[in-house]
């Protein structure tokens, strides 16, 4: 399954209502540990179909980014039947990333 691009449009519909888990991805296009972290994101969108993977733009989804209280991105979280059940900072390797869900 592909990368989604998660926006405050599609927000309820993709995650809030998802009966998959979600792995969201905080990030922005300036940020250098944002752009080591989204191709192993994306990897794991591909690899894992019991999964939703999002991406939300921080500096074009301010709203979200502040409803999940992102101070540092890159930011990952994990939400189940729309709650956060886990959540990181900072670049991580895969198999950190993984262990979140």
């Amino acid at each position: 399954m592909s990368v989604l691009t998660i926006t405050k449009e599609n927000f309820k519909n993709e995650v809030l209502n998802s009966d998959k888990p979600v792995l969201l991805d905080f990030y922005a296009d300036w940020c250098g540990p944002c752009r080591m972290v989204g191709p192993v994101v994306s990897e794991i969108a591909e690899e894992r179909s019991d999964i939703k993977v999002g991406k939300v733009n921080v500096d074009k989804q301010p709203e979200l980014a502040e409803k999940f209280g992102v101070m540092s991105i890159p930011m990952l979280a994990v939400v189940k039947n729309g709650a956060v059940v886990n959540q990181a900072v900072g670049a991580r390797p895969k198999a950190q990333i993984l262990a979140l869900l």
